[in-house]
């Protein structure tokens, strides 16, 4: 696949830089994207993820969590409109040709909203029994734009299904929320223009509620973030998008030079950082 390469904005005169998408989706892939393992498996061994489920996951990204629910016997179908580098990096994990002679026809991945799923498939699909949001909102996109695709995706479902919604946990018990401080700081300048701030505390519920779910309890994960070092960790955060309006607003030398000294209580002594972090969860119903 050819990297797409992405001119950015900086506030000064200069070669502008250039990012590498394809990467940067590597990077989360090989990553930053296991930090969520612990909240995948929290939630499919509550809702009894197996042979029987038919799985929608909003913001599939590379396809980790699908994986892992395919590995139980779910039927899957990730949807991603944001990020296509990822997406490549999904399908060849999880199409036919990534799986050989044990390739399965309850696998989908679908470039575009949960719209666009009608046109891709074929024949007609039915309901799904579970939805998934895992990526945190607040790293994918503002509540608002989330909302649309979740009010997009359930009609899709059956009556009584589950969706569940990610979010950060208490500010208090994320070592991580010091070093997304960072971000804020940096982009500053160009408020509004794509910073992320993790949920509030009632965040996933209003989301939910706005797209007329019913509440049917949450859960709290922990979710530590740990690295190789801090090259790794840089690479890792950096590739969550969180960064991106703090790099346009400065330069990616800075972001690395701010982000390191973030990082600095956190590295250990054999160099590894480890950062303790807790994730919070919603469960909802459709109608």
């Amino acid at each position: 696949m050819t990297p797409t390469l992405v001119r950015q904005h900086r506030t000064h005169a200069g070669a502008k830089p250039r990012v590498d998408r394809c990467a940067r989706a590597r990077d989360w892939s090989e990553i930053q994207e296991r930090m969520l393992v612990p909240l995948y498996e929290a939630v499919y061994e509550r809702l009894e993820v197996g042979t029987g489920t038919r799985l929608l996951a909003l913001g599939c990204g590379s396809g980790l969590s699908l994986l892992m629910a395919a590995s139980r016997g779910a039927a899957v179908t990730g949807v991603e409109h944001s990020s296509p580098e990822r997406l490549a990096l999904a399908r060849e994990r999880l199409l036919p040709d990534a799986w050989g002679p044990r390739a399965r026809a309850d696998i989908r991945i679908v470039d575009g909203p949960p719209g666009d799923l009608g046109a891709a498939g074929g024949a007609e699909t039915p309901a799904y029994t579970l939805v998934t949001a895992f990526e945190p909102i607040g790293w994918a996109g503002d509540s608002e734009e989330f909302g649309g695709l979740l009010r997009a995706a359930i009609p899709l479902a059956e009556r009584g299904a589950p969706v569940v919604l990610a979010g950060w946990g208490p500010p208090e018990r994320c070592a991580t929320a010091s070093v997304l401080r960072v971000a804020g700081k940096l982009a500053d300048p160009l408020r509004g223009a794509g910073s992320r701030r993790p949920t509030l505390r009632d965040g996933l519920e209003e989301v939910a509620q706005r797209s007329g779910l019913r509440l049917d309890g949450s859960g709290r994960v922990a979710c530590p973030f740990g690295y190789a070092d801090t090259d790794s960790a840089l690479k890792g955060l950096l590739s969550t998008g969180l960064f991106d309006a703090a790099i346009t607003a400065t330069d990616r030398t800075q972001v690395n030079k701010e982000l390191t000294e973030a990082l600095h209580p956190y590295v250990r002594g054999d160099g590894t950082v480890w950062m303790p972090n807790v994730f919070r969860y919603l469960i909802a119903r459709v109608p």
